[in-house]
């Protein structure tokens, strides 16, 4: 989308260009509004880059060290590994800084857990105020034990705002933040495709949305399925691909499903561009993750389209799904809950209508309208505060 005249200077900064939800949330911020004027700083070029410029952004791409790039939540345990970072960081800073003084942007908006950290010190650096939208739960259940309060400390005081996309990502941040921080909770937006998807009196597609990792749960889906649906002609699909070095699990998951009896019943679509062309084709859409979600955008994405859904009952998809009104809840790693659910929907047709009606209702408080308008004014509020000050 073109930015208007009088839009604000926006530098997002993100360190990979892969398409994972918070880059695909992203891109969908910069195409739902014309008043911001995007400068996207990547750390790698990637497929994410042409769809940030479709979206309107000018992308720049200032390559981080690879070592440090790919380092893994689990890698970072290890204190050679954050000594070879904090170096490669330090010296990315520096660059980052210089860059952000050329581009002279309103705000910075880093948009990952690693360009948080690099992000709004340059930021800090260069004199602008910042913004670090916290896509990560920052607790022992997902990073280092170790690493945790080293991660809660830069939060909660090296941006001049804290974004989250849900309540129960902010309580993981902990209540010692700097004087003055800035918090706000404001979701990234979730499309409504106008036509609803078709509510079928036969189940036949079961399926999830999202990247192929085993904290999302993939491989609970497919032990649930085999409960729930012995016999043909029910399908799982799991749609979405291995990222981030994540290949093997795809294949623990092939394996899983031959071990199960399934695997003529089992289609991996991998990414697509298309997902809510892939959510007509589903009957239930399942959340399972085992690990809480800090927005969970593929159960929003499900809701929009009309799809009933079945989630795991914890982070922020507790804070908008209710059981037996707009989905279907079910115990995080339990299988045979999962299982009992879906046994459930696939019976009662009418109630599969009843919550793809009031999910739909849920899913508009997501939608662009609704949310892109305050982020907006947040940049908007910290670059007249930084002009004052100035």
């Amino acid at each position: 989308m073109t930015a208007r005249s009088g839009a604000l200077r926006i530098a997002f900064i993100d360190h990979v260009a892969r398409l994972s939800g918070a880059e695909i949330g992203l891109a969908r911020l910069l195409a739902a509004t014309d008043r911001i004027e995007a400068t996207v700083v990547l750390a790698e070029d990637g497929p994410l880059a042409p769809i940030l410029r479709e979206a309107g952004a000018r992308v720049d791409v200032l390559p981080l060290a690879e070592r440090t790039r790919s380092l893994t939540r689990q890698e970072i345990a290890s204190a050679s590994a954050r000594l070879g970072a904090s170096a490669d960081v330090m010296r990315y800073v520096n660059r980052l800084r210089n860059h952000l003084r050329t581009l002279r942007p309103d705000v910075v908006h880093t948009n990952s857990l690693k360009s948080g950290v690099y992000g709004t010190v340059a930021a800090r650096l260069a004199r602008l105020p910042s913004v670090w939208y916290l896509h990560d739960r920052l607790s022992p259940d997902y990073l280092p034990r170790e690493v945790v309060p080293m991660m809660r400390l830069m939060a909660s005081t090296l941006p001049s705002a804290l974004v989250v996309p849900s309540r129960s990502t902010l309580s993981t941040v902990g209540r010692h933040r700097r004087p003055g921080l800035r918090t706000a909770v404001i979701p990234m937006p979730v499309p409504m495709p106008a036509r609803k998807a078709e509510i079928r009196q036969q189940v036949r597609n079961v399926g999830m949305v999202g990247r192929l990792t085993s904290w999302k749960g993939q491989h609970i889906f497919l032990a649930a399925f085999a409960q729930a649906f012995p016999d043909p002609p029910v399908r799982a699909r799991l749609i979405g691909s291995a990222v981030f070095g994540e290949t093997s699990y795809e294949r623990e998951l092939r394996e899983q499903a031959a071990g199960l009896g399934i695997a003529d019943r089992v289609d991996f679509i991998g990414f697509t561009g298309d997902v809510f062309g892939e959510l007509e084709e589903l009957d239930i859409l399942v959340h399972a993750s085992v690990l809480p979600d800090t927005l969970a955008i593929s159960v929003l994405e499900g809701l929009g389209a009309g799809v009933p859904v079945v989630c795991a009952d914890a982070g922020a998809v507790a804070e908008y799904v209710v059981d037996g009104d707009n989905g279907l809840l079910h115990k995080p790693g339990d299988v045979s809950g999962l299982a009992a659910g879906l046994k459930r929907l696939a019976g009662d047709v009418g109630l599969r209508r009843k919550l793809a009606e009031a999910g739909r209702n849920t899913a508009r408080d997501f939608a662009a309208d609704a949310v892109v308008g305050k982020m907006v004014e947040l940049y908007a509020r910290l670059a007249r505060a930084n002009r004052a000050t100035r």
